[in-house]
């Protein structure tokens, strides 16, 4: 099945618990300090997981405290009921769990991850895009970050010597996260100014916090209320530049082939706005630092994630 849609190539504090750190695979407990009897904060990269776990997503896992990190941080935090400052940190730990989850473990590489087929050179015309078989992974690397929510640099870093073959053990996020089922009352609030998604179950309760890439000077957000009127998984995409003010003026509609480096990644959910929905994407690393052409875009798992959310008349909130 093909859609037509117009915003569908979306390219689009806590700061004291974000420490980075330089020891990747050490990650830290949250032990006191014999000086300070202050709980010592977790590394960025475990904290990165542990937020992914608990359905606070920081959007594409690297290592580093971001601003995806601190949104998600500081959401966590509001959801929880936890105070800034300090005094509640230990609060803030223990909510999350911090020690009792490994934030790296084994995995071995599987005949699946590097069976393919991959798309080794990904053009960046429309028009070629159109001609391949499938827009699929550029790589087992590229594949294996997206199973792990991870940054194929990170898996890089933290594997040195890897090759990422089959039968290869190495050390990824443990982000085997929380699912919710699907809750009849759930809302979906998708903030502009803070490119964040958010969605509350019946009790306005959060059961799951995004960040996003969301319109752009060109293309703006269609600020109001609407509604889920489909979910399409591995979707195809209808290409017509007179929709894009950017587009190639030479190049003609064309139907570009499914696959997670499709324009619209893995997911697509379109709402009651003609041309507009929220949707996967093959730059995850850009999320939440770049402009769209006026949808939505997450990462492709979190995308999914979204996607066993909702359902057809799921409200949808786009505000400012």
């Amino acid at each position: 099945m093909t859609f037509a849609f117009k915003a569908l190539w979306c390219f689009a504090a806590a700061a004291a618990v974000l420490s980075g750190t330089s020891a990747l695979l050490a990650a830290r407990r949250p032990v006191r300090s014999a000086r300070s009897a202050r709980p010592v904060a977790p590394a960025a990269l475990e904290l990165q997981v542990l937020l992914d776990r608990a359905g606070f997503s920081p959007g594409e896992i690297d290592g580093s405290s971001g601003q995806n990190s601190r949104k998600a941080l500081a959401a966590f935090r509001a959801a929880r009921g936890i105070a800034s400052g300090p005094r509640a940190q230990q609060a803030l730990l223990d909510a999350l769990e911090v020690g009792a989850v490994e934030p790296l473990v084994t995995y071995t590489v599987s005949a699946d991850d590097v069976a393919g087929p991959f798309t080794e050179t990904m053009p960046v015309d429309m028009t070629e895009k159109s001609k391949l078989p499938g827009l699929h992974y550029a790589s087992a690397l590229e594949a294996l970050g997206e199973k792990f929510h991870a940054a194929p640099a990170l898996l890089k870093r933290v594997n040195p010597r890897a090759r990422f073959t089959a039968g290869e053990s190495i050390r990824v996020p443990n982000v085997a996260a929380s699912e919710h089922a699907m809750t009849s009352g759930v809302r979906v609030v998708v903030s502009k100014k803070a490119s964040i998604l958010t969605v509350y179950d019946g009790q306005d309760h959060i059961i799951f916090h995004a960040p996003v890439t969301s319109g752009s000077e060109h293309d703006a957000l269609p600020i109001g209320k609407w509604a889920v009127t489909s979910v399409v998984r591995n979707p195809t995409f209808n290409y017509n530049p007179a929709l894009f003010w950017d587009a190639n003026p030479a190049n003609a509609r064309a139907t570009i082939p499914a696959g997670p480096n499709n324009p619209v990644g893995v997911v697509w959910i379109d709402i009651n706005k003609p041309h507009y929905g929220m949707h996967g994407t093959p730059e995850p690393g850009a999320i939440g630092h770049s402009a769209s052409h006026g949808c939505v875009r997450l990462t492709n798992w979190d995308a999914t994630r979204l996607a066993g959310l909702v359902t057809k008349g799921t409200e949808v909130v786009f505000k400012e």
